[in-house]
Parts: C-alpha cells; structure tokens; sequence
C-alpha cells in the first residue's frame, strides 16, 4: 500500500509463527512505513534506511522486528552456490561486488564533479571561502560602525 509517497506494509502473524500480509479488515501485529527514498538509500547508506523506517503496533513485535531487520545479511554467495556451485558463485559475488563499488565511486565522483562546476565553474553556488570572507568583512564594519557612533556620541 503506498502512502503519503512512501510504502506501508502491514503484516500479521499467522498460527505458525510466519509473517503474512494483513487484510484491510484485520488490524495488523507491526506495520512497516518506508519513506520514498528508501530504495537510494538501500543501495548507499543502509543506516539512513534502518533510521528512516517506521515501526507500528505492537510494541513487542516492532522492536524484535526491527532486531532482525539491523541483523539482516543477505548470503547471495551461499544462495547462489546451491545452483551453480561453489567457485562459480563465488566468482559472481566477487564480479558483483566490484560492479557496485565501481558503480558508487563512480557516482561519488560524478557528484564531486557537479558540486565543482557549480560552485567554481558556473557560480551557481557561492564558495565556501567566499561566505566566510564576506562574514568576516560584515563583522569588521559592524565594528567599525560600532566605533563611529561611540565617536559621534562623544562629540555631541
């Protein structure tokens, strides 16, 4: 079910202890609100993900949940073993592995190169240095000025 750009899953536990999808009608052992961008955050930060999930229901439920879902690995290697054996399943993982590393540098990298354009290249951003400099100029007149009418009430 989606919600308020996000995704709710709503599940309860079933006879055998087994988590199902909860009908609209019955109300639900633990309700799962993901936010919209869960998905980005899954594949580059899986902390922010943890941190950004709401939890709902039964208090008991939604904190064990939520132990197994931080304690959760996914073993792809072993998965894919039982089908292809061992070193091919290996090699695969491997192969895997460096695509996405490759992949996230890559897109590190390219978000680098956006931010450097934008704030030396096009100007679109004001750098860094030019904000603290600019803050330390405003600092110096409001001094000064502070100086000048201590100067004028001395005068008058």
């Amino acid at each position: 079910m989606l919600e308020a750009g996000g995704i709710s899953i709503r599940l309860s536990i079933d006879e055998q202890g087994l988590l199902t999808p909860s009908d609209a009608a019955s109300l639900p052992d633990v309700t799962i609100n993901l936010p919209a961008d869960a998905l980005g955050h899954a594949l580059f930060d899986r902390e922010k993900v943890f941190s950004s999930v709401k939890l709902g229901g039964s208090a008991d439920v939604a904190e064990t949940f939520a132990f197994v879902l931080r304690n959760l690995r996914w073993d792809a290697e072993a998965d894919m073993a039982q089908f292809l054996g061992d070193i091919p399943a290996r090699r695969l993982n491997l192969l895997g592995h460096s695509l996405f590393n490759g992949f996230q540098g890559s897109l590190q990298k390219l978000a680098e190169n956006v931010k450097e354009y934008a704030v030396e290249d096009s100007s679109l951003l004001v750098p860094e240095r030019d904000i603290s400099a600019f803050g330390t100029e405003v600092n110096r007149i409001r001094d000064d000025i502070s100086r000048l009418e201590k100067r004028i009430s001395k005068l008058d």
